[in-house]
């Protein structure tokens, strides 16, 4: 059960000078159809990632609850999906007639493509069953801090977790469900926009495309995408 309503909810969490280990925490994955009650019923949509995102990130003993931090997506501000596009640069000089041909590459390969715009959210995220749906499936559920205008399922979402809200409770009513995770919006927000954690926002690997390689790019600074 959650600690009683007398008790006040901290402002931020996390220690100010920014995330201490096990943060971050590493999480990417395709945004799928979850349960469908966050917009309908919480008024709180979510996207959610597949939980073999948490095995893909090498976190799948990572416990449920509620955390924060950044998310970049192939996703417009406005809830366009962007997708790669073909490169169009060709040679300036045709290859000689009695020169050997090779097989042009294939128009989908990666060197054929330029990586699509990713653009980045702060972002409020659940991990673990929701004990008040009585759900049997562990789920991801992320919340961006971002008010979208459409669905963007099938977008690649990679996520940088920073920190830890609180623990998975179960609820009386589903009034206190919503207060609670109101509650967790504004911990993550004022949380996220301390220097400490606010710079994580420049990390390359909110960016990186799916299929490019590990370790490209990476670090605590960088210009952020969004």
């Amino acid at each position: 059960m959650p600690p009683s309503t007398s008790t006040p909810r901290p402002l931020t969490t996390g220690p100010p000078s920014g995330p201490e280990p096990p943060f971050p925490l590493k999480l990417n994955g395709k945004v799928v159809k979850g349960f469908g009650r966050g917009s309908s019923e919480l008024g709180i949509p979510t996207a959610n990632i597949p939980i073999a995102g948490l095995t893909v990130g090498g976190h799948a003993d990572l416990a449920s609850g509620v955390y924060y931090g950044f998310a970049g997506l192939n996703v417009t501000p406005d809830g366009e999906i962007t997708a790669p596009t073909p490169n169009t640069t060709s040679s300036q000089n045709p290859p000689s007639p009695s020169a050997p041909t090779t097989p042009s590459p294939s128009p989908t390969s990666p060197s054929q493509t330029t990586p699509p715009k990713i653009h980045t959210y702060p972002t409020v995220l659940s991990i673990g069953y929701n004990p008040f749906y009585k759900n049997t499936v562990r789920s991801v559920e992320v919340h961006l801090l971002h008010a979208f205008p459409r669905d963007f399922y099938g977008a690649h979402m990679n996520l940088l977790v920073l920190g830890f809200v609180r623990p998975e409770y179960d609820y009386v009513s589903k009034e206190a469900l919503i207060a609670d995770i109101r509650a967790d919006v504004e911990v993550a927000r004022r949380s996220l926009a301390r220097a400490g954690y606010a710079r994580w926002e420049g990390d390359g690997y909110l960016r990186r495309w799916e299929g490019e390689g590990e370790g490209e790019g990476e670090g605590e600074g960088g210009d952020v995408g969004s």
